[in-house]
């Protein structure tokens, strides 16, 4: 399955209303640990839903957390089950393979936030003028 078979991207703000929009809906930070304790994570309380954390990669090796699907089961989804899955990641290349393979595992629809919680890199390398907390949307540091 090629990364761009999933229910499709979205931004960070159309994220935040599927999930405002969708009790049922499930948000999973595919970050690994570290980004998690030291850039901080989404806050998705005041829709009274919580994130779950699942590595997609592991942290410092960088490989493919084998567990992933299992994990995500973990979560309490079930394949089949219809319920939104949307994924996050720091600019929204581990979150759409997440979603390629959530899609292949039978859950979802599976989203992707295209410009994650940081967004990408500008001329200078910096992060943080796009994605999740530049949208303005809730987040904490743990």
């Amino acid at each position: 399955m090629s990364a761009d078979q999933y229910a499709g991207d979205l931004t960070p703000r159309e994220a935040w209303d599927l999930l405002a929009d969708d009790e049922h809906a499930v948000l999973v930070d595919v970050r690994t640990d570290a980004e998690w304790r030291f850039v901080g994570v989404p806050d998705v309380s005041t829709l009274g839903q919580g994130v779950a954390f699942i590595e997609w990669s592991r942290y410092p090796s960088g490989q493919i957390n084998a567990d992933f699907v299992a994990d995500l089961a973990r979560t309490g989804l079930q394949p089949g089950d219809g319920r939104p899955v949307v994924f996050l990641c720091r600019s929204g290349a581990r979150s759409r393979n997440a979603a390629a393979a959530a899609t292949e595992a039978g859950f979802g629809p599976a989203f992707n936030i295209t410009e994650g919680f940081e967004g990408g890199v500008d001329e200078h390398g910096h992060r943080g003028f796009e994605g999740w907390r530049a949208a303005g949307l809730p987040w904490r540091q743990p």
